[in-house]
């Protein structure tokens, strides 16, 4: 594998470290606390449109294909700053990153409260996707200070701050009944200020000072701008790099995509109020945060490559039951005619989903830990990548699940969608099984 140039290298994640330059036990009991909760946070900011769905499309008169629009600004955002802020984390330290990316949400929540025109709400919504930044930082944050025995269980932590959106569930519909909806984003604003100030007092970067040395001649000439920009480009184009982003993408963007659509889904398919639907929501959530800590600490365990495999077709078979609309169908028969009506109930949808969403938690925690493995010294790189990869398809997914439903007429179309997006993922998985299994460093 090749190496970064000059300022960009980093040693491998796997190589020995050296007991006086270890990080202390603190260190990563502190990365392992702080930053899922920074997560956790992001996620919560990112939910607030799709909980607070009926009051913004009352209050707006929206349609369903601006409201999605709407759902997935913060996931354009969230994309576009990925890949950088994972750079920029590498080499200036996580901790720094999450923590600029924490309070830059805190103005873009405070004019959600006050914002009245549409425009107002896309654009503050754009400003909360800058948050993401705090994703891939912390990623990388805890992909290098976190324990190196027990890298996937760390990340699969990490990743379990999925669960914030569970958090809007619970709160943000309690808080808009008793006060009114736009007091709604001031809740976050305190929590955010606390996580910031946390990582500022007891977090550290880890990063040892580099003393240049004082002769100019004697420093080591640092790379052009031009040259580094040839370098990234010319890394992403080794397929390597997109073999396990791609597959992450898939489970990390469809949950979003889900987490931010099942309230109003809810809500239109089974007649429920929008309290109501949050709280049926919230064992979706739970079910995708067991399941990234399950699938990190079993990839800790062994190379759980063919898991991937298994976690996809089992999902398949949930989307392809979730797809299924309510239908009536009559049959002529030798006695009279007979007549079979079909409507999964909610508890039959909701054991679908928390069953596929323990599936599509295990696929990202153990993906997740295989990237780390395979991509120790390019951790931000390629999780970056895949988080960028991520951000798009959940950004693409809103607009297309209300498009679809509105073409199609069927409320399941986002469903079908998934299941054929699944199945073109799968599909390069096999072309990339056909390429020859990857040669180990």
């Amino acid at each position: 594998m090749s190496r970064d140039p000059d300022s960009l290298t980093n040693a491998p994640r796997d190589a020995p470290v050296d007991d006086e330059s270890a990080p202390p036990g603190y260190r990563s009991l502190v990365v392992v606390l702080l930053s899922p909760l920074a997560f956790a946070l992001v996620f919560a900011c990112w939910t607030l449109f799709a909980v607070l769905g009926v009051e913004l499309r009352r209050e707006l008169a929206l349609g369903g294909v601006g409201f999605a629009a709407l759902l997935a600004m913060p996931m354009l955002a969230g994309a576009l700053a990925s890949l950088p802020m994972a750079l920029l984390a590498r080499q200036h330290g996580g901790r720094r990153v999450m923590l600029g990316c924490l309070l830059l949400t805190c103005p873009f929540l405070w004019w959600i409260s006050r914002a009245h025109h549409y425009l107002e709400f896309l654009l503050a919504g754009l400003g909360l996707g800058l948050g993401a930044g705090s994703l891939a930082a912390g990623l990388v944050y805890v992909a290098k200070l976190g324990p190196p025995r027990h890298a996937g269980l760390s990340l699969g932590f990490y990743g379990a701050g999925m669960m914030g959106a569970g958090l809007s569930y619970l709160l943000l519909p309690l808080v808009s009944q008793a006060y009114g909806w736009r007091l709604a984003p001031l809740l976050y604003l305190l929590p955010v200020l606390l996580v910031a100030a946390l990582l500022w007092l007891f977090a550290d970067d880890g990063d040892v000072p580099v003393v240049e040395p004082e002769d100019d001649e004697a420093r080591p000439a640092r790379p052009s701008s031009r040259v580094r920009v040839l370098y990234l480009a010319t890394r992403l184009a080794d397929w390597q790099l997109w073999r396990l982003a791609i597959t992450y993408s898939f489970f990390f963007g469809a949950f979003v995509a889900l987490a931010l659509w099942l309230p109003g889904h809810l809500t239109a398919r089974y007649g429920l109020s929008l309290q109501a639907a949050a709280l049926w929501s919230l064992p979706f959530t739970l079910a995708v945060g067991a399941g990234q800590v399950i699938g990190g600490a079993l990839a800790d365990r062994r190379d759980f490559r063919s898991l991937r495999w298994w976690i996809s077709a089992f999902v398949l078979v949930c989307l392809f039951l979730l797809s299924y609309p309510p239908f009536s169908m009559r049959i002529e028969g030798m006695h009279g005619e007979l007549t079979l009506h079909y409507a999964a109930p909610l508890w039959g949808f909701l054991g679908l989903l928390v069953a596929m969403g323990v599936a599509m938690g295990m696929g990202q925690g153990s993906l997740m830990r295989l990237i780390h493995r395979d991509h120790g010294d390019g951790m931000a790189l390629v999780g970056g990548l895949a988080l960028t990869l991520g951000g798009l398809f959940a950004a693409l997914l809103p607009p297309v699940f209300v498009l679809g439903g509105e073409w199609l007429g069927v409320p399941t179309a986002g469903f079908m969608f998934l299941y054929a997006a699944l199945v073109v993922c799968m599909l390069v998985m096999v072309a990339d099984h056909a390429r020859g299994p990857r040669r180990e460093r």
